[in-house]
């Protein structure tokens, strides 16, 4: 099981908002997909997929604020 995190944000930024994800749990990803799309007070960047396999979990749905260091999902490598 991988998982996928949020890593440090710019300096001074504390949070994110969930905005989308590009994937479904059950569904097959490839490392470096596209995975989650985030929002802060000063951008909107993707996040990417760490490693090839299943999105097996989606532990924060759109719409809810995430700091550096938390679990957004988790990944079932193939």
């Amino acid at each position: 099981m991988v998982k996928v995190i949020l890593p440090e944000l710019s300096e001074g930024i504390q949070k994110a908002t969930v905005s989308y994800w590009y994937f479904k749990t059950g569904e097959k990803v490839n490392e470096k997909d596209d995975l989650v799309e985030l929002t802060t007070d000063k951008a909107t960047f993707n996040l990417p997929s760490p490693s090839s396999g299943t999105l097996t979990e989606i532990i924060f749905a759109e719409g809810q604020t995430v700091k550096p260091g938390d679990t957004l999902g988790t990944l079932e490598e193939s």
